[in-house]
């Protein structure tokens, strides 16, 4: 069947921000205003369960009134077809919008226009930068108390390091936020109501505009009087882009057409040159309209990004697939969720057509897989496809083999596509069935919340047999166990946070092991010397062969190498993995009839166990980067609060009203905060937190970690 939409008019763009900055209302607004919904639903009326917006439909993000998983939509607008994702803005649900900015060919970063720049926002636009996705800002809540448009912009500018290109300024703000100018077309869009149906009005922007709509407060003004300044300052950013018009401007003095500009600022934001900026207040209905306007004109198609990468087996770029029917198919599985439809797998498709009934090639796993159903997700819902086509992003229903990051295709022109990165999860617990009788239910029912979360790990400990599951925060592990219950029907009990600590070394030691074993047979034989030396942080481990003279025979070194792999993962001090060192196999011995793979392996762990002891080594702690935010009032009893938790104060922000305190604080110290924090400052307190670094534990600190593992040399 014939392509209903052209590839050139298709948008495949996330909403992403910090928690509560206004995503999922903007997206709502979004739905309503493009015809897809007929009613809106605000996120404080989903408390009680008995509705929800289209993206937030879970019962745990209903309840918490926040996103936890991300959401697929799509919808038109001007003709253009909007694929859209609404991704959470929780430190602990990084992964969704890590997975969801993979397959995505633009972004809108919402801001709260009180707090500008936060946390959260620093990390997903680091992601967007890592996945080169071009993007656009709004600046959002400029009717709230306290907000201001120029001190977002500033911090865009400062902590995001990007260049703002500045294209609309508000008419007013707070209470008096009444619309905004256009500094393209230079008209001031103005509404009289926070109706969802009512319209604006457009005016001409004159001098005189802040009078006419009795806007009277001094920040207010002094923008206003700076609308000259904005539209000199844009088109400057803007004729950077076309060398021939910005020839003309300053040959004729002529500002150029706002045709001229609109190119510019696409090919600019295409580019990542600059990042436009735009404001509202989504919750009053002002501004969505303009937002959807800047998406169709300023955020890529999919033929307008870069071919998309293929890579070999070991991750090296090796060609690319253009996004194009005519080429064979590709597609990349970025997200499998479990729903009523059953087991769903969300792909982008990179290239090709594919139907029902059609085989494709897993080239991860080397599987085949059928495609039985094809679905365009909306939300939760899903609408039935006969075919899938080059820029769309579909569901496939019951893939048996395929998971998050594997890529489908072709089996008559196989490739790999470049694949996502994950984080490492920093805290675990352990979990259990809450009735012995539901043990198989509740391990099939956790192995496929893991499978369908890469940031999940699912772990037996060696000693206790106790199941741990390992993720990105308490809140990441209580949504997965409450999600079982709902989903699956099976509750968990879950044990006391664990720190994800490390181990390392500090001193380069040479350590030389014999393994000699005889027993009436062939006995066995093998002695290796390997030197042991400390990387810099994050360097993890690296295995290095200087082996001369033959002295360990070629074909048993990668032995040496598996048993280091394996061994370094339970540490001498406490049973931690063994992080940031390298062992170099520097000399050994063999014997022709007693040495073989196995005693080499052998050898390699014991010269790991033994000697490491005598290379210093220490425990190493996961430090979270930690924001509070309060009121200036509790700023004393909140510093002191930190440092008693060992942690490193590292600056103060202004948030509005508020004060942010910036700190690194060990993840061992932050357990059950959110409560105390709240009791310090009658309830006006909050908090976000995301991994920073390891740390060497204080002494006092590791001794007692190492007392309770029982693992004391």
């Amino acid at each position: 069947m014939p392509r209903s939409t052209p590839l050139d008019d298709i948008r495949n763009i996330g909403i992403i921000a910090h928690v509560d900055a206004g995503k999922t209302t903007t997206t709502e607004r979004i739905l309503y205003y493009t015809g897809r919904k007929h009613t809106i639903v605000d996120i404080h009326d989903t408390k009680d369960l008995k509705s929800s917006t289209t993206t937030d439909y879970l019962e745990q993000e209903q309840k918490r009134g926040i996103t936890i998983q991300s959401a697929a939509v799509s919808c038109f607008w001007k003709d253009k077809k909007i694929n859209l994702i609404d991704t959470p803005g929780h430190v602990d649900f990084t992964i969704e919008v890590n997975r969801s900015l993979r397959v995505l060919d633009g972004a809108v970063v919402v801001f709260d226009g009180v707090a500008g720049v936060e946390p959260q926002t620093e990390t997903n636009w680091r992601l967007a930068d890592n996945y080169n996705v071009p993007r656009m800002c709004y600046v959002n809540k400029m009717d709230r108390s306290g907000a201001s448009f120029t001190r977002c912009v500033d911090m865009i500018r400062k902590r995001l390091g990007a260049t703002p290109a500045v294209i609309q300024l508000p008419l007013g703000s707070e209470d008096n936020f009444q619309g905004m100018i256009d500094l393209v077309e230079m008209k001031a869009y103005v509404w009289f109501s926070e109706e969802k149906d009512s319209q604006w009005e457009i005016w001409d922007v004159t001098d005189d505009l802040a009078d006419k709509l009795k806007i009277t407060n001094a920040y207010d003004r002094e923008l206003l009087s700076k609308v000259a300044e904005y539209r000199a300052e844009l088109i400057d950013t803007c004729l950077m882009q076309d060398d021939a018009a910005m020839e003309q401007y300053l040959e004729s003095g002529e500002e150029p057409a706002p045709s001229v500009l609109k190119e510019c600022l696409r090919l600019g934001t295409l580019k990542g040159d600059f990042t436009p900026v735009l404001c509202g207040s989504s919750y009053k209905n002002k501004g969505v309209q303009q937002l959807l306007d800047a998406v169709v004109a300023f955020l890529p198609s999919p033929t307008d990004v870069e071919a998309i990468k293929t890579v070999d087996p070991d991750g090296n770029p090796n060609g690319e697939r253009k996004s194009s029917d005519d080429e064979p198919f590709s597609g990349l599985a970025f997200k499998v969720i479990n729903d009523k439809y059953g087991s769903l797998t969300f792909v982008r498709v990179y290239s090709g057509v594919v139907a029902k009934g059609t085989s494709l090639l897993n080239t991860t796993r080397g599987k085949r897989e059928r495609i039985g159903r094809i679905v365009e997700m909306f939300a939760k819902e899903a609408n039935d496809l006969e075919e899938a086509r080059a820029g769309d992003i579909v569901a496939f229903v019951s893939l048996a083999e395929t998971d998050t990051g594997d890529t489908l295709c072709d089996a008559t022109a196989p490739v790999v596509l470049e694949r996502m990165r994950f984080p490492d999860p920093v805290i675990s617990v352990s979990v259990e069935p809450k009735n012995r009788a539901d043990q198989d239910k509740f391990g099939a029912a956790i192995g496929k919340m893991v499978r369908a979360d890469p940031s999940l790990r699912l772990e037996t400990d060696r000693d206790t047999g106790q199941t741990l599951l390992r993720g990105m925060g308490e809140l990441h592990l209580e949504v997965t166990l409450d999600r079982m219950r709902t989903e699956f029907g099976v509750e968990g009990v879950m044990g006391r946070p664990q720190v994800a600590y490390r181990e390392t070394i500090t001193k380069t030691i040479e350590y030389t092991y014999t393994h000699k074993k005889q027993t009436g047979g062939s006995g066995q034989f093998a002695e290796v010397k390997i030197r042991f030396e400390p990387k810099e942080r994050g360097a993890g481990f690296a295995f290095v062969d200087k082996v001369v003279g033959g002295t360990v025979p070629r074909e048993y070194i990668p032995s040496v190498g598996k048993g280091l792999e394996v061994q370094k993962e339970d540490g001498v001090l406490a049973g931690y993995p063994t992080v940031d060192f390298e062992a170099t196999l520097i000399d050994g011995k063999y014997h022709e009839v007693d040495s073989n793979a196995l005693t080499f392996e052998i050898a390699a762990k014991a010269c790991f166990r033994e000697g490491i002891r005598t290379a210093g080594p220490i425990l190493l702690e996961p430090v979270m980067k930690v924001e509070v935010v309060v009121p200036d009032d509790y700023l004393g009893d909140v510093i002191g609060d930190i440092n008693r938790r060992r942690g490193t104060v590292l600056g103060q922000l202004e948030r509005g009203h508020n004060i942010a305190v910036e700190s690194h604080v060990p993840l061992s110290e932050m357990f059950g905060y959110i409560g105390q924090l709240r009791g310090m400052t009658s309830g006006r307190g909050s908090y976000t937190m995301e991994f920073s670094h390891y740390d060497p534990v204080p002494k006092n600190v590791a001794d007692e970690i190492i007392a309770k593992s029982g693992k004391a040399a």
